[in-house]
């Protein structure tokens, strides 16, 4: 399995929807919206009273970290 790709000069403090981190590392959102409900995976937050989800890079970095799959 390819390790996911994220690119070093995306700011930690940037956005991406819950439907672009699913693109981003290849997992249909049925299984992250499992995820979600079992309280597993990276956090989502909603902002501005919209209904939808986001999270961020920094979030994504941590959750993809090979080294916090291992705990």
């Amino acid at each position: 399995m390819n390790p996911i790709d994220i690119p070093a000069e995306w700011n930690d403090s940037a956005l991406l929807t819950f439907e672009e981190f699913c693109a981003l590392i290849h997992i249909p959102q049925r299984t992250v919206r499992d995820w979600r409900r079992r309280g597993v995976g990276p956090r989502f937050w909603r902002f501005n009273g919209t209904g939808r989800l986001y999270t961020t890079v920094a979030e994504v970095r941590r959750f993809t970290d090979p080294v916090n799959a291992a705990r």
